[in-house]
């Protein structure tokens, strides 16, 4: 398994819809324990990065060049 480069301001889409029936989520934190919000209802929540990166389908957008 490949490790996915994750960074503040990236959003992802998930595998499974937040119950709010969005998928697309803004990382804000990343470390072993990751920061999401999500995009539709502004909802933030905690989540291991094994999880995550188990759980991201795919990136759809990325931060700005720095």
């Amino acid at each position: 398994m490949q490790i996915i480069k994750l960074r503040p301001n990236m959003i992802v889409e998930l595998k499974k819809p937040h119950p709010c029936q969005n998928k697309a989520f803004r990382i804000l934190r990343v470390g072993s324990i990751c920061r999401i919000v999500c995009l539709s209802c502004g909802r933030d929540m905690e989540i291991d990065r094994i999880k995550l990166e188990k759980a991201i389908k795919r990136i759809t957008e990325d931060e700005a060049p720095q």
